[in-house]
């Protein structure tokens, strides 16, 4: 695992103003001015059965609110997951709801404005705070927002679902990302049924499941043995060191991000409350995952994924303006060591230092994705780092996907984000895995060990991935037989999303649920 004084996280871009806490109780008001009413130009054919109104039409119609937290890796998933949901069901229509300052960062037309004919509207509820999470060491500053993030992200939220109902569109099912257990709380007291979006693999959320229901006993005691086996119902043996950092670190109070396994905790109470059983779509699906699905009996679980970009997604990074696409153009077919690590992880000048040393040794051509948050805090570092750069380019961000989809592309570096690594098995390439924190551990797991299509590098005590091992695992992976497993694991994702296929079925069946609900 890199070392917390070699890669920190933040959870949302810095800003230079100080926070300040919002009136939630003007936020119907706002939200009514911001809701933008287009039924008088949706005029309808009468039913043959009888007529209705356009504003009855609409009240009828599916409706999905989607929400999620501010962090990239979960609104790219939500968002996608929002616009396969409008291509499913054409009568549907989609809310797709973050904080306000994700929102600003996200989406520059005005708030509410139309997409997709009128059917998907992009409407922010509120943290409690004008800026959103301001990165910070200060673990208690961190404990802060969250607090004023679930207590005014549940009010506003409450408010947005009366205010849509008052406009004639009301909720049929709220979708809800992780870190927002009190979303079900919402729908309920509403009278609204909702649905846990999963945004990591279903093996997380088994570890999950059994660590609050039985085993966390067992994983308290050895937490600090890494090699220790931990045997849970259903999933084969699991080293200490593979499950979610949140059940090994942070159950500390003194842990920087305890507060996350507080509101897991929570959230997994909020799915015992559901009866009979809580509804759970996945990002995964049934061939990448069998065995694990089918032992998720406690919840009515729906394997949906991968759920993959289509075309341009809206971002809360800027790409860079690199020709980096014309740049692959110019390489060989498979030679191409692609790196990145993600939208949270931060190098240290020592860790970036020793990443470029072993991919300039490794004398392959290289795509290097350094953001531009971490930039300027190596700014020093900068020239030095350019007069080193001989085999390859540097960028601020990209599009990942369309990267790893390019020909040229041998391989993938990866801090294994489950976005990353799903967009990865979707695109047939390999992957050199240096897991960092959370879900990532057990990702690099199931790349290495039940997919096969790739490594896991290890870190040294510093927590440093030094030169020599990066080099080491690119050559392993590039030249082993990772590159036809994976090609195997992509076709077998293609059939899986295509007509038919186990997650066109799933969605398809989630789908239809609500409209039955409304007919």
């Amino acid at each position: 695992m890199v070392g917390s004084r070699h890669v920190t996280s933040c959870f949302a871009q810095e800003h230079t103003g100080p926070r300040s806490l919002s009136r939630p109780s003007t936020q119907v008001a706002c939200l009514q001015s911001l809701l933008i009413d287009r039924r008088s130009r949706a005029k309808r054919k009468p039913r043959k059965v009888r007529e209705r109104s356009g504003e009855e039409a609409m009240s009828l119609r599916p409706h999905f609110l989607v929400l999620t937290f501010p962090l990239q890796g979960h609104i790219a998933p939500a968002l996608r997951l929002a616009r396969r949901l409008l291509a499913a069901a054409p009568d549907a229509l989609v809310t797709f709801s973050t904080t306000e300052a994700g929102h600003r960062r996200m989406f520059s037309a005005t708030p509410g404005a139309p997409d997709d004919d009128g059917r998907l509207e992009l409407l922010p509820f509120s943290d409690g705070t004008e800026t959103g999470y301001v990165r910070s060491s200060d673990a208690a500053s961190f404990n802060d927002y969250m607090a004023s993030f679930h207590a005014a992200g549940a009010r506003s939220v409450g408010e947005l679902v009366d205010a849509l109902a008052a406009r004639g569109r009301p909720v049929t099912r709220v979708v809800y990302t992780m870190l927002l257990p009190w979303a079900a709380d919402v729908a309920r007291e509403r009278g609204v049924p909702s649905a846990l979006y999963w945004i990591q693999p279903a093996a997380v959320l088994a570890i999950y499941y059994h660590y609050f229901h039985g085993h966390a006993a067992v994983v308290a005691e050895h937490r600090h043995d890494p090699s220790f086996l931990v045997r849970l119902p259903g999933l084969p043996p699991q080293a200490i060191r593979d499950l979610p950092s949140f059940v090994t670190d942070s159950t500390d109070p003194s842990d920087f991000y305890h507060c996350v396994y507080v509101t897991t905790r929570d959230l997994f109470d909020a799915l015992d409350r559901e009866t009979p059983k809580a509804t759970i779509v996945i990002n995964t699906c049934q061939e990448l995952e069998e065995a694990t699905l089918a032992a998720l009996g406690a919840y009515n679980s729906l394997s949906i994924g991968p759920v993959l970009p289509a075309g341009d997604e809206a971002c809360l990074f800027k790409q860079d303006d690199a020709r980096y696409m014309e740049w692959l153009d110019a390489k060989p077919a498979s030679s191409v060591v692609y790196v990145s690590f993600g939208s949270l992880a931060r190098m240290a000048k020592e860790q970036l230092d020793e990443l470029l040393l072993g991919l300039e040794e490794s004398g392959r051509p290289y795509l290097c994705v350094v953001r531009k948050d971490n930039k300027a805090e190596l700014a020093e570092a900068e020239p030095e780092m350019d007069a080193r750069i001989k085999n390859g380019m540097v960028v601020e961000w990209c599009d990942q996907v369309r990267v790893l989809e390019h020909a040229a592309v041998g391989c993938f570096v990866t801090h294994c984000g489950w976005n990353s690594v799903l967009e990865t098995v979707a695109s047939g390439v390999p992957m050199v895995c240096v897991p960092q924190m959370s879900d990532q551990r057990m990702n690099a797991w199931l790349v290495e060990y039940e997919w096969r299509v790739g490594t896991r590098a290890e870190v040294g005590s510093d927590g440093v991935l030094r030169a020599a091992e990066l080099r080491r695992r690119v050559e392993e992976v590039m030249r082993g037989d990772a590159r036809g497993t994976a090609a195997g694991w992509k076709r077998a994702v293609a059939e899986a999303l295509g007509k038919g296929g186990s997650s066109d079925h799933n969605l398809m069946a989630f789908v239809e649920g609500i409209g039955s609900d409304v007919q």
